[in-house]
């Protein structure tokens, strides 16, 4: 198989703003969102899962609610006024997959993903990576962190109906950015962790009631999971929280790093991460020092691999890259030049083929281990160095 050929497109019924593709690998996909505790030392995250085909399955919105649209007027653009532009444009956009479609039992056990979000991002940015792991045969659960580096999130109080914001926050002035990003990475990093435990207690067959839904019982997961296969993923400030919580946490088995913020982990920490990354980055956002650090992670561990896909900027391993080109420019600036689902087929195959290497998962994703070593079009190892940072 060409590992860079473009997969079958496909636009569910999202209209014209955003078309995210549908999965490419073997199962249906489902997906629920997933908040447990009444206080923010809980967890909160959707959960993109193998389902059961069903007739007539609703699609989940890509953006949950308009507050998050407010959320990401003030994280991205430091405008909330767009709010409401934004919430026209793509407030009615949905994701391909089966809203609280019915699990799909394994008695062999998924592999299980925890998903860190960037910097000023949420949950439902990555749905398009998530889902396609999902159709691959992993559960894969996103994270929406409660640092103050999502967008905006909440939780519900203990108090029927009441919810509590928690907002998005810029470095205090006066205070150091290293300082300030550092005690966030620690903090989403024990989230990673975190939610493993809370797959490691349904596993063991332990209640862990969902505050939003009752009618999607996490305790079908009990027999299906096997927790011998993680790995951690993120992208951005997520990505380097998949490499800190390798040093946190023991079961995690490697980490996917999609272009990764490596600013705020401190340099003593580089020797002590056990486990093998996979660093996939784009072509514009990295700086030679961030990538002296990657060299640094992989001359100590030799199954570390550092790939660049060439005509990608840091937005193309979002969501985001499947908006309109004139919205995207709007937003974000320039954008890549290389087609959004040939990019994404690139870092899922890579990631996948790295998965299958290091969880020792008995799947045909090794045919795509050229692209670990930065073999085929568009891959190079390493990475160059920015031009621009975005």
């Amino acid at each position: 198989t060409d590992p860079v050929s473009l997969p079958r497109l496909g636009c569910g019924s999202m209209g014209g703003m955003l078309a995210l593709p549908p999965g490419q690998g073997p199962h249906q996909v489902g997906c629920t969102d997933v908040m447990v505790g009444h206080t923010r030392q809980g967890l909160f995250l959707r959960l993109f899962y193998p389902c059961l085909p069903r007739a007539g399955a609703a699609e989940p919105l890509w953006i949950p609610r308009p507050e998050y649209c407010g959320g990401l007027a003030d994280a991205a653009l430091g405008r909330r006024w767009c709010s409401a532009l934004l919430s026209i444009a793509i407030g009615s956009c949905k994701v391909p997959v089966s809203w609280n479609g019915p699990f799909k039992p394994r008695s062999s056990g998924y592999p299980l993903i925890i998903f860190s979000h960037g910097l000023g991002a949420f949950r439902t940015l990555y749905s398009s990576i998530c889902t396609e792991l999902a159709s691959r045969g992993f559960v894969v659960a996103a994270l929406e962190h409660r640092d103050h580096s999502a967008a905006t999130t909440y939780f519900c109080t203990a108090e029927a109906g009441a919810e509590e914001w928690i907002p998005f926050q810029r470095v205090p002035q006066g205070q150091k950015e290293f300082y300030f990003r550092n005690k966030q990475v620690h903090r989403r990093a024990q989230e990673c962790v975190r939610a493993l435990r809370l797959f490691q207690a349904i596993a063991g067959g332990r209640s862990s009631p969902n505050v939003l839904h009752q009618d999607w019982d996490l305790s079908v997961l009990k027999d299906s999971l096997d927790l011998t296969k993680v790995a951690v993923m993120g992208h951005s400030f997520g990505g380097v929280t998949a490499v800190l919580a390798l040093v946190k946490e023991p079961s995690f088995r490697c980490a996917v790093a999609l272009d990764a913020w490596m600013f705020p982990l401190e340099h003593v920490l580089y020797p002590e991460v056990p486990e093998p990354v996979l660093f996939i980055n784009t072509e514009r956002f990295q700086t030679p020092e961030s990538v002296a650090k990657m060299k640094r992670l992989s001359s100590r561990n030799g199954q570390t691999r550092i790939v660049t896909v060439l005509g990608t900027v840091h937005e193309d391993q979002t969501d985001f890259a499947f908006l309109p080109g004139k919205l995207f420019s709007r937003i974000f600036g320039r954008r890549g030049t290389l087609d959004p689902h040939k990019a994404l087929a690139i870092t899922t195959r890579a990631a996948l083929a790295f998965l299958q290497r290091h969880l020792k998962l008995e799947e045909e994703f090794g045919r795509w281990d050229e692209l670990l070593e930065g073999v085929g079009d568009s891959v190079v190892p390493d990475a160059p160095f920015c031009r621009s940072r975005l």
